[in-house]
């Protein structure tokens, strides 16, 4: 039988980690600025949602629960489901992710905030 921390815990210290790591890593890729770093905002929220919903996906594959189960009532509806648990984790991972996006100007070296 699972433990509590095992079913819970766990992945959200993965989500607020990954709430910290995603900007911090797109950052890279974006360029300096204040309109940039909106987008890196927005981008970041999007990818967070998106592998919330993965990690959801796996934790109900995990748990016994096959492919044909979620999406028996469609594809559209499964993924609406996915969609609306990776919006409801955006309670553990949103505010990580603000830091750490509230960050970023320290590091710029060509723009100013």
């Amino acid at each position: 039988m699972e433990t509590f921390a095992q079913s819970l815990i766990l992945p959200a210290i993965l989500l607020g980690a990954l709430g910290w790591v995603v900007p911090r890593l797109m950052a890279r890729i974006f360029p300096e600025g204040v309109k940039p770093l909106f987008a890196l905002a927005f981008c970041a929220a999007a990818v967070m949602t998106f592998t919330a919903m993965a990690i959801f996906l796996g934790l109900y594959l995990a748990h016994g629960m096959t492919l044909g189960q979620l999406f028996r009532l469609g594809l559209v509806d499964g993924l609406l489901h996915l969609a609306r648990l990776g919006a409801a984790s955006a309670l553990i991972w949103a505010p990580v992710l603000v830091l750490s996006v509230a960050g970023l100007p320290k590091q710029w070296v060509e723009e100013t905030w």
